[in-house]
């Protein structure tokens, strides 16, 4: 049994640091909705000089933010373009078309990814009978494509190939700072083929809420008329934009770590039986892997090693993720390496997997 819970589902699960709980404590407030906290409106500032864009609205979480990029660009009636596999497409519970009347078409592309091949020929006829094609949508880093990063020249294509068609490109970039780690471009040179960006704070950076919406100031000034319409306008909210700007100046550079420590664990899994994982396609922070049917189901060995302290997510009937952060160390990592051994080579218990856990 492990010394402590080991949680790998997600760096959402992180809790703030010491240095951040000061910050947070110590953060100058102000009603922000009036745009009277000096704390956001620093946030804000330093995203956009961090990007080279022209402003910048806070918000809740990622899937907030991401819904205001999209109201920004889309009228209803409209579609959106993204990945099969895109966060948009499948774990924001029909935002745009619940919230904005957005369509959401969905393509095949690799790995979580997109290129201009795969957009080619998807933009719909000027024809009453059909909606609007109005933006592309691109995940960076791919979170259910496999944790990859998407390379510069890719990103430019797209971001091109949108503006010759009169499209509109927005970026969910909720661990775009782990895209930036692995791949050696910078937010700033990625954005540029862009109109919009969302960047999630309590993932890799570990804050405990928190996003924010990058881009021109006409896309903006929708984004913040959102805001409001969603439900989403803040108050004194200098206390979490406070342990953004804090993530800013310290939790970025040690991303680097949580890659590292993302591919020990994977070498470490590689050779037990009953597992398939290629250990040199970890890019980042995300870990997935097959368990082979007749070691039961990915659900079920999820409730055997959260019996052992470890907690993993089943994200299908066979495939598994897990996940490294800033609370979760390589040793803890080997830790659970060795008890998803015994949990797949052991002997296997009956266990009753939960409803929601069931594919």
């Amino acid at each position: 049994m492990a010394s402590r819970f080991i949680d790998l589902r997600s760096d959402t699960v992180t809790r703030p640091t010491p240095g951040m709980r000061r910050a947070i404590a110590e953060a100058d407030v102000g009603d922000d909705m009036q745009g009277e906290d000096p704390t956001v409106n620093a946030l804000e500032a330093r995203m956009c000089e961090l990007l080279g864009m022209e402003a910048a609205v806070y918000a809740c979480s990622g899937t907030q933010s991401n819904q205001f990029g999209i109201r920004a660009h889309c009228l209803p009636g409209d579609e959106l373009l993204i990945d099969e596999f895109g966060h948009i497409a499948n774990w924001e519970a029909g935002s745009p078309a619940v919230l904005s009347g957005v369509t959401v078409r969905t393509v095949r592309g690799r790995d979580g990814m997109i290129d201009v091949s795969d957009l080619e020929g998807k933009i719909r006829p000027d024809n009453q009978h059909y909606c609007v094609t109005r933006l592309v949508c691109v995940e960076n880093t791919t979170n259910h494509g496999g944790g990859v990063a998407y390379p510069l020249e890719q990103m430019a294509r797209i971001g091109k190939w949108s503006r010759e068609h009169g499209l509109k490109t927005h970026i969910d970039g909720a661990r775009i700072f782990n895209a930036c780690i692995a791949k050696g471009y910078t937010a700033k040179e990625f954005v540029s083929h862009a109109e919009t960006i969302s960047i999630c704070f309590s993932k890799g950076l570990g804050c405990p809420m928190g996003s924010v919406l990058v881009g021109d100031a006409e896309s903006i000034k929708k984004a913040r008329r959102a805001r409001k319409q969603f439900g989403g306008a803040l108050r004194q909210a200098g206390m979490m934009a406070a342990s953004a700007i804090y993530a800013l100046d310290h939790h970025i550079d040690r991303l680097a770590e949580d890659h590292i420590n993302a591919r020990v664990f994977a070498e470490a899994i590689a050779d037990i039986n009953g597992i398939i994982i290629d250990p040199a396609k970890v890019e980042t922070n995300l870990v997935f892997f097959e368990l082979h049917p007749r070691h039961g189901s990915a659900a079920e060995l999820a409730v055997r090693m959260k019996s052992r302290g470890v907690n993993i997510y089943a994200t299908g009937p066979q495939r598994l993720r897990a996940c490294t952060h800033l609370d979760v160390t390589k040793d803890e990592l080997l830790t659970a390496a060795k008890i998803l051994r015994d949990c797949v080579t052991g002997d296997r218990v009956s266990v009753e997997v939960p409803a929601s856990l069931a594919y």
